[in-house]
């Protein structure tokens, strides 16, 4: 059990600690006053770097939307011949569905089929006419297999191929179709790894030159209280009392920028939300309110993170404390 004189000791120590942030806080934030120019040249860059940032935000929601749509109608379809047993059928889907790769599946019947054909040619009435006169049903079943990802449709097609399906099976298909879709799979696969890609390096490179325009903003800052430093280090201040106020201003310009960036959003997602809808079918202005904080939340964190790693670097730099 501590003493009361240890307790007294603990309190002193917080009180003084707390005294020391309130005195760091206070002479960043005056700082930031002192040099209006120069806080609003590295809040207006931070800014930027966050809206672009942001734009990358939206840009992969909407990529990742309009691939997950294009997705949606990508699949392999097994064609059977007319007439093929449907038990044979049904246990070949039941094959395909156990597979790991598999997202869903599903059985459309001949009938089903014909249904489907005489919706699509209704305005046909040539085709229709010829289909009537045919007699019989020229149509076979058909699985219509769905993957996970579309890299994992090779997978099943190597599935489908002689080697792995009985003689019985085999003689029941009469074409996959997966060929015919293989090039558009290919180019769904590149599109998404090279825009995730771009996102990150473009990403990389506006952070950097946050950072270094910052920094030398913040170079300037400390050029112009460098008697001041002088002083502090000839009294024995401590390095953090003198890393603090920079870090503090840093993180303002950050937690400022923030603001103004979610702010001037609001009436850009607001314009563009119907337009974009009727292209890409999701409505940016939409998505943004319903991820108000996650974004705003990723921007603060940047921010933040920028102002207070561009200080950091410069006090130590250019004051070899």
């Amino acid at each position: 059990m501590l003493s009361f004189g240890t307790l007294n000791k603990v309190n002193i120590f917080y009180n003084m600690k707390f005294l020391d942030f309130k005195r760091i806080f206070r002479s960043g934030f005056l700082n930031f006053l002192r040099n209006p120019f120069v806080s609003l040249a590295s809040v207006l860059v931070m800014t930027i770097t966050l809206m672009v940032i942001t734009s990358l935000v939206f840009l992969q929601a909407i990529l990742t939307f309009s691939l997950a749509e294009i997705q949606n109608k990508v699949d392999i379809t097994v064609y059977f011949v007319p007439g093929a047993s449907e038990s044979i059928i049904l246990d070949l889907q039941d094959k395909i569905t156990t597979l790991p790769e598999t997202a869903s599946i599903a059985y459309i019947s001949a009938d089903d089929a014909l249904t489907e054909f005489k919706e699509r040619h209704a305005d046909d009435y040539v085709t229709l006419q010829a289909l009537d006169e045919l007699g019989e049903n020229p149509l076979g079943a058909s699985l219509r297999i769905k993957a996970k990802d579309p890299a994992q449709y090779e997978t099943i097609s190597r599935f489908l191929e002689k080697g792995t399906l009985s003689a019985l099976e085999l003689s029941t298909i009469d074409k996959i179709n997966y060929n015919q879709n293989k090039l558009v799979i290919d180019r769904l696969i590149s599109l998404s790894n090279n825009a995730k890609q771009l996102g990150l390096i473009v990403t990389i490179i506006l952070i950097a030159i946050s950072v270094i325009i910052t920094f030398n903003t913040l170079r300037l800052t400390i050029y112009i209280v460098r008697d001041e430093l002088a002083v502090m280090r000839l009294v024995g201040a401590e390095n953090h009392y003198i890393h603090g106020p920079f870090v503090i201003e840093g993180i303002l310009y950050g937690l400022i920028a923030t603001i103004v960036t979610m702010i001037i959003f609001i009436p850009i997602t607001l314009w563009l939300g119907n337009s974009l809808a009727s292209f890409f079918g999701i409505n940016i202005f939409t998505y943004y309110i319903s991820n108000f904080f996650q974004i705003l939340i990723i921007n603060v964190l940047v921010g933040t993170s920028l102002g207070a790693f561009s200080s950091f670097l410069a006090i130590r730099k250019y004051l070899r404390v």
